[in-house]
C-alpha cells in the first residue's frame, strides 16, 4: 500500500472524495481525514493515533538499531575468553533478538509522542480549515485515484510517502 496525502477545501469536497474513493473500491479503513481541533467531521473517517503519530517509523528504526546494537553485544560477548564458539551462535542470536525487542519497545514509546514528521508539513493549511484526506491506496491505481481527486479539485496536489522516481535511475 502507498498513502497519499491530499488538501480539501471544506467538509462538502472532503465527503465526495471519500464518497469517490470508496465507489472506486478503496475500503473505509484505509481512508483518514485530519481536520482542525473541534471540528465536526460528522461520517467522514477520523485519523487515529497510528496515523497522526511516528508510532510506525519509530518502531522500524527501533527494531534496526536495538537488533544492531545487540548484535555487536553479542560479537563483544563472543569475543571475550568465557564464551566458547559452541555457544557464539545462541548468544548472537539472544542478544539480537533482545536488542530488537528492547529497540522496537523504545522506538514505539517515542514515536507515540511525537507528531507524524509527514502531516507537520499540512499544519498551517489545517488549522486555517482545510482538510487533509490520508488514503492507504494499492501502488498501481494511484494515477487512477489522483485523476478521481482532481475530478474535484483542479488544483490539488498529491503527495506520497514514496517519492516517485527511483533512488537509482
Amino acid at each position: 500500500m502507498k498513502r497519499i496525502y491530499f488538501l480539501a477545501p471544506d467538509i462538502n469536497v472532503t465527503r465526495k472524495i471519500a464518497n469517490e474513493l470508496l465507489l472506486a473500491r478503496i475500503e473505509e479503513k484505509h481512508l483518514h481525514v485530519i481536520a482542525k481541533r473541534g471540528t465536526p467531521l460528522e461520517d467522514l473517517p477520523e485519523a487515529n493515533l497510528l496515523q497522526k503519530s511516528d508510532f510506525i517509523p519509530a518502531v522500524e528504526q527501533g527494531v534496526a538499531l536495538g537488533g544492531a546494537t545487540g548484535l555487536l553485544a553479542g560479537l563483544v560477548a563472543v569475543a571475550l575468553p568465557p564464551a566458547s564458539t559452541v555457544i557464539a551462535g545462541g548468544i548472537l542470536l539472544a542478544t539480537t533478538l533482545t536488542g530488537a525487542g528492547v529497540g522496537s519497545w523504545i522506538g514505539g514509546m517515542v514515536g507515540m509522542n511525537v507528531g507524524n514528521r509527514r502531516i507537520k508539513e499540512f499544519e498551517d493549511a489545517i488549522e486555517a480549515g482545510e482538510m487533509l484526506l490520508l488514503a492507504d491506496v494499492p501502488p498501481e491505481r494511484v494515477d487512477e485515484l489522483e485523476k478521481l481527486v482532481k475530478q474535484h479539485i483542479p488544483e490539488v496536489e498529491v503527495e506520497q510517502t514514496e517519492p516517485r522516481i527511483p533512488a537509482f535511475p
